[in-house]
């Protein structure tokens, strides 16, 4: 992986030199072109800043772990151009930067519109399953199902053009990129923080959204103090494309009414888009959080809750619930044991990455004959960043040292779990 640091964003800007800059952000696997149907009219008062997350649309594939790592790239991209405060409407993930921004940049954004979006993205462990899908079938699979999630059947069947751009937008993202975003949408939970989005705020879904729909949408609502609902009726997630008049007169009403400082915003450079300078494609996997150095003296904090939180990213929390809600007074203690020690203490070093403590793991396991505790492994290595290959070639090593048997029935496990966990749901 490329140790250079991007810090800015693939970008353009549309509309006059003078006005206030309103920011649009795009959905996971979209480009700023999502957003084309929107430009003649916003640009009537807002001078309109689009940009492309890393990996999408040609931009540099330099993956962002997290929502808070690609707003600071944003921020970072914006100060350079003199932006100091801005509106800002995003699509899904592209409304959780906007969440994100105003929780902890709250002076930078005037206004907020969050189309097709929520707190939290579904659970976990469905995007971490996303990113094993991407890791070993690339990502044709998921451009083929976009639609799907994206447009009410009629519209797909009615606009076949729109549709095989949405396809071929999706099927030329960087997959690493895309593996790094569902990361980042994994880890996303702001619930507990919306009480503190403190500006005017429009909560948009379609009707027909079936994958952030009309409940996540009130959820924002519900948390968020100065929020709005808008349903627009006849539109699935990608609202913006689905019904642009629609979205685009709900778009004008709130940023008219509701932007209160429009001086506040900067002028922006002329128009055209800008390219930042390629980089070495990054392999597919994050990379593990930096470990602080112990400090002397300190006094050492419980591994348990940083124990729960590895065990969960890399066993799913569906496999970690269950085995929670079975523990009772006899298995309870040991529960605790595996979480504070096992997880807490070894899988918390920093001295082996993930995938590299899943190849030990893996190994161990074939020695020992633990075949049930190997299935579980093998999903947690696929979610580590082992692909099926990988993975083939560690049992094999096994097979060596371990012996042929248990390396046979390790091998009829893994065939199982690799099939279930890699092959793309219908």
């Amino acid at each position: 992986m490329s140790e250079t640091k991007t810090e800015h964003l693939q970008y353009r800007f549309d509309g006059p030199e003078d006005a206030p800059v309103l920011i649009l952000g795009a959905s996971l696997g979209t480009t700023w072109h999502m957003w084309d149907r929107q430009i003649p009219e916003l640009t009537r008062q807002w001078r309109v800043f689009r940009f492309d997350m890393p990996g999408h649309g040609g931009a540099p594939a330099h993956p962002c772990g997290s929502v808070g790592e690609l707003a600071a790239r944003l921020l970072a991209t914006l100060d350079e151009l003199g932006v100091q405060r801005f509106g800002y409407a995003g699509c899904a993930f592209g409304g959780a930067i906007g969440v994100e921004l105003a929780l902890r940049h709250p002076q930078r954004v005037a206004s907020l519109a969050l189309i097709a979006a929520s707190p939290r993205f579904g659970t976990a462990d469905e995007f971490r399953q996303r990113g094993v899908i991407v890791r070993s079938n690339g990502l044709d699979p998921i451009a083929r199902s976009a639609p799907d999630r994206w447009f009410t059947p009629g519209f797909a069947a009615a606009q076949p053009a729109i549709t095989d751009w949405a396809v071929q937008m999706v099927r030329t993202t960087d997959p690493g990129c895309y593996i790094a975003a569902c990361e980042a949408l994994a880890a996303f939970d702001v619930r507990a923080e919306l009480g503190r989005v403190g500006v005017p705020t429009l909560v948009l879904v379609g009707s027909e959204d079936q994958v952030t729909g009309q409940g996540e949408a009130r959820t924002l609502v519900a948390g968020i103090p100065d929020a709005r609902l808008a349903v627009v009726p006849g539109a699935s997630h990608l609202a913006p494309v689905e019904q642009p008049a629609a979205v685009t007169d709900l778009l004008v009403r709130h940023f008219s009414s509701a932007w209160q400082d429009p001086q506040a915003a900067i002028t922006a450079p002329p128009v055209k888009p800008v390219l930042a300078p390629p980089l070495v494609a990054p392999m597919a996997e994050i990379a593990p959080l930096e470990q602080p150095e112990p400090v002397e003296g300190a006094v050492r904090a419980d591994p348990y809750e940083a124990g729960i939180k590895v065990r969960r990213e890399v066993l799913g929390d569906a496999h970690v619930d269950q085995a929670l809600a079975a523990a009772d007074d006899f298995s309870g203690d040991f529960q605790e044991l595996v979480t504070r020690y096992a997880w807490g203490e070894v899988w918390s070093r920093p001295g082996l990455d993930r995938r590299s403590r899943s190849c030990v793991t893996l190994t161990a396991l074939v020695a020992g004959g633990h075949l049930d505790e190997l299935a579980f492994h093998t999903r947690a290595a696929l979610r580590n960043g082992l692909t099926p290959a990988e993975i083939k070639e560690v049992l094999l090593q096994a097979g060596v040292y371990c012996g042929v048997p248990a390396a046979n029935a390790a091998f009829k496990v893994a065939q199982g779990v690799i099939r279930e966990e890699t092959t793309p749901q219908e």
